[in-house]
């Protein structure tokens, strides 16, 4: 745009201004439906019944990972006597004892923080590795799209649950620092490296249908690079539905990791988690079946909780699904 342009368009807009009594308003269209888009949605996620009962639950857990000895009345989980193993509940004693004599409500709610912990860092991975990649392949389109779908295309053969058990196996051989110890971080990086694929294909269709928009035009014909381009005004709208994905995920990589802990290639004692007391009771489910039925619910209400908040949220971000 030349200078004698940008002159006349500010005496258009000053005109405008003048024949209405007021100043020529600048209106950021991009904002402005970004903010009636999440104003919407939580109009409609206050009046979703799902959405409170999955945030109430989300809370409580997330607390619980946070504050462990607050729900555990101050009881040490590692505070064991075996005259009490295998002890059912009781008043004093809500959920028993383990079979080292422990008492069974402080090592569940102890392994909520590992379990949690596992799910937000796979979730952090998976957003990482799926918004980079797909955003590439969508904005830049052609052969780097090509590839990219291609690759993902190779971790889409490989099942979430049998790649990670495939990578935490062979991990302590390969002598990487990331996944020489099965710990919270190997595992979370085993379940993103097999998990980010379907982030990538979201953010990418986002990505190819925003990237011919008006506003997009007008930024680069302004100048703007391909990295602001991106991160201003393209990802900003192609949020929504990688937020619902993630929110999702968190439940379904917290249901993996005690998976992986079950099979035996997840975390290993003496780490605290639901997955591992899982594991231990599955050999004492006729002789003291609450040391699985207790933190199965548990992990259960967890997995329920993000789900139930992603699908209201997806409701809430779609107007196809609004009465």
């Amino acid at each position: 745009m030349t200078d004698q342009q940008q002159k006349d368009l500010q005496h258009d807009e000053v005109q405008a201004g003048t024949t209405t009594g007021l100043a020529a308003p600048s209106v950021d269209v991009t904002s402005s439906r970004q903010n009636s888009l999440w104003s919407d949605a939580w109009g409609q996620l206050r009046r979703s019944a799902i959405f409170w009962t999955g945030a109430v639950l989300g809370v409580i857990f997330v607390s619980m990972a946070l504050f462990p000895s607050l729900f555990a009345r101050g009881v040490d989980p590692r505070d064991c006597d075996l005259a009490n193993s295998k002890g059912t509940p009781s008043a004093a004693h809500w959920l028993g004892f383990d079979q080292q004599g422990c008492d069974y409500l402080a090592n569940v709610v102890y392994g909520a923080r590992n379990s949690l912990l596992i799910g937000v860092l796979g979730v952090l991975g998976v957003l990482l590795l799926g918004v980079v990649v797909g955003a590439i392949a969508g904005f830049y389109g052609r052969l780097t799209d090509s590839v990219l779908s291609r690759i993902a295309d190779i971790f889409y053969a490989l099942p979430l649950i049998l790649g990670a058990l495939v990578l935490l196996r062979v991990g302590p051989s390969t002598g990487l620092p990331v996944i020489s110890e099965r710990g919270p971080g190997a595992v979370a990086v085993a379940l993103a490296a097999f998990g980010w694929m379907t982030a990538m294909r979201l953010v990418r269709s986002q990505v190819i249908a925003v990237k011919s928009s008006d506003y997009v035009a007008a930024a680069r014909a302004m100048g703007a690079s391909d990295f602001r381009i991106l991160v201003r005004h393209i990802l900003p709208n192609a949020v929504a539905p990688v937020l619902v994905y993630a929110t999702i995920t968190i439940g379904v990589l917290i249901a993996a990791e005690a998976t992986l802990t079950f099979l035996g290639v997840g975390l290993q004692p003496p780490a605290i988690s639901w997955g591992l007391q899982i594991a231990q009771g599955q050999s004492l489910l006729r002789t003291a079946p609450h040391l699985v039925l207790f933190p199965s619910i548990i992990l259960t209400l967890t997995v329920m909780a993000f789900i139930l908040m992603g699908d209201a949220l997806r409701d809430a971000l779609d107007p196809r699904q609004r009465s």
